[in-house]
């Protein structure tokens, strides 16, 4: 199941960043304030303001007690990939005012850092306690061949082939730990992107009903 929703949301977020250097091929400066750019506007923002229910629902235990978390942050995962899609589709790549690139820089960053906290973060994991488990395999066959004189005995024994192999894994484990840690930076990257999202948001919303509606 995680599989299929990985697929879709990298889906969707990779037509989100081909995307978003449109603007070199093409440019409609009055597509946003057109109705259908509005809609496309109201959608991707109503979108990103849902995202915040996955918030809510950590910390509300009514909540979490009708609905699991899985279930919120599979709907967390999905309606950012597809509000940032309709945000996207919505600037038709017209990046002139400072506060549209702005707003688009944080709403990229922000799923972006989602995406690697959501599915590679979690593989990296995975792929980690694999490895340790086949390393303990191979240190326990060690142990039975040095337990048994046999190393005495090398080239009629596969030990050094397995010393090979461990010794390979461990630096693998050891590559990926270091690579871990410096994921796990995504969830201030995350924090800090969405602070900074939000209100840049409610400009941008304010400023079109503001001068849209004069």
């Amino acid at each position: 199941m995680i599989q299929k929703e990985q697929l879709t949301v990298g889906l969707l977020l990779t037509t989100v960043a081909l995307f978003a250097p449109g603007f070199l091929l093409h440019a409609a400066p009055r597509f946003p304030g057109s109705l259908a750019g509005s809609l496309l506007g109201i959608l991707g923002a109503t979108a990103m303001v849902l995202l915040l229910v996955f918030s809510l629902a950590k910390r509300m235990t009514w909540l979490k007690d009708r609905v699991s978390l899985p279930a919120f942050l599979a709907f967390h995962v999905y309606t950012g990939a597809i509000g940032a899609l309709f945000g996207m589709l919505h600037t038709g790549h017209k990046y002139q005012s400072p506060l549209g690139m702005a707003l688009v820089t944080a709403m990229l960053t922000l799923v972006l850092s989602g995406f690697v906290g959501r599915y590679y973060l979690v593989q990296i994991s995975i792929d980690i306690r694999e490895q340790r488990q086949k390393l303990g395999t191979l240190r326990i066959r060690y142990d039975t061949f040095v337990a048994r004189g046999l190393v005495a005995t090398w080239p009629d024994t596969p030990i050094p082939t397995l010393i090979a192999a461990i010794a390979d894994l461990e630096n693998a484990i050891e590559r990926r730990a270091v690579l871990k840690t410096a994921c796990l930076r995504w969830v201030i990257l995350h924090i800090v992107a969405a602070i900074v999202f939000y209100p840049l948001l409610a400009l941008h919303v304010w400023s079109g009903i503001y001068y849209g509606l004069r």
